[in-house]
């Protein structure tokens, strides 16, 4: 691990397994507790710049998922969605004797969150460029119909070899369009963003481990196109919207307020993801795209949006921010920007609380 100066890493054993966490050094044990939860192909390591820049008065903790970073590499059941995850999560909280927390997602870690809060109190949620709430592909309309009863074009399957093989070899050059640093730098900040940090990001995607019960996990052929359905193993499967789908976040009882911060130009979850093995179809880079009607695109920011004023409508809090010339990474690329957001979300949160 590459650690910045003020951050820790301890080994954290809970009640499932040993969870890897990253601390700032002088935090008060009664501190405003905020929890970081990295996304896919991640760790950690990537919350450390932000962890420095929040207010002393907090309490601040990031958390290795299993199978990222040094948690320990226990293999995820897909058919339970998130779910692992977010008992890790939930496990991870109690061992470190805290009763609630504010919450803050990226991506996948988006969906873990909110699984979690499906599942337990929060005092508050961010969500960054997350999954969308019905799984990542194979559905359609905001409201998340899915389109086939496999599940055809989503999970493991779907994700290129090549750049799995050199996640799995500790691939840190630019010669390729699928090492890590070049789909760091094409997908995960927009064009032209640069940080002296670039190689510690990389590290920290280095750290996923790879195979059929992690990443991506297993794939099984299908009778739809393109030819392959999500599996019941790893971390792609997870995804797959047989088995995630959070749209019941509308009807719980209690509603931690919801900060939604994404930007403009996020290759990975968008109406026209790049991601989307439908999108790709249309576009004419995989042949034989079956058309809108059986395939469409997903419109993944449309249906997390649907949610979200589902959840106002029914009593909860929620906000939307756009960044402009922003990737997927707001955190990363607009520091500033997305430091006042969440605090000001986290403070009003606290005012109500």
């Amino acid at each position: 691990m590459t650690l910045l100066d003020g951050i820790t890493a301890r080994l954290l054993p809970t009640d499932r397994l040993a969870v890897n966490v990253l601390e700032r050094q002088g935090d008060s044990p009664g501190g405003i507790p905020v929890l970081l939860v990295h996304g896919n192909v991640s760790s950690a390591l990537f919350w450390q710049e932000l962890m420095l820049r929040l207010p002393a008065n907090y309490r601040v903790i990031a958390v290795d998922l299993r199978g990222f970073g040094e948690t320990d590499p226990a293999p995820v059941d897909a058919t339970r969605g998130l779910g692992d995850f977010s008992d890790d999560l939930a496990a991870t909280r109690e061992a470190l004797g805290l009763a609630s927390v504010h919450l803050v997602g990226w991506s996948m870690g988006g969906g873990v969150v909110m699984q979690y809060a499906l599942e337990h109190p929060a005092r508050s949620i961010t969500l960054q460029a997350p999954v969308p709430p019905y799984g990542f592909g194979g559905t359609a309309g905001p409201e998340g119909r899915r389109l086939t009863d496999d599940d055809a074009g989503c999970g493991g399957g779907g994700v290129n070899p090549d750049f799995v093989a050199r996640l799995r070899a500790g691939d840190r050059s630019a010669e390729a369009p699928t090492s890590p640093l070049n789909v760091y730098r094409s997908a995960y900040v927009h064009a032209g963003f640069s940080s002296p940090l670039e190689g510690v990001w990389v590290d920290s995607m280095l750290s996923t481990r790879t195979g059929d019960d992690h990443y991506p996990g297993d794939s099984v052929p299908s009778d739809n196109w393109p030819g392959f359905a999500a599996g019941k193993r790893g971390i792609a499967n997870a995804m797959a919207p047989g088995y995630f789908n959070v749209g019941a976040l509308a009807g719980l009882a209690e509603k931690p307020p919801v900060l939604w911060i994404r930007g403009d130009a996020d290759a990975i979850v968008s109406d026209a993801s790049f991601f989307d093995v439908n999108q790709l179809g249309k576009a004419g880079i995989i042949p034989g795209w079956p058309g809108e009607d059986v395939a469409p695109p997903q419109p993944m920011v449309t249906q997390t949006r649907a949610l979200l004023e589902e959840y106002a409508a029914a009593g909860g809090s929620s906000r939307e921010v756009v960044l402009p010339n922003c990737g997927h990474s707001p955190h990363l690329e607009y520091p500033a920007e997305f430091l006042a957001e969440l605090t000001a979300h986290i403070e009003a949160a606290e005012g109500a609380h």
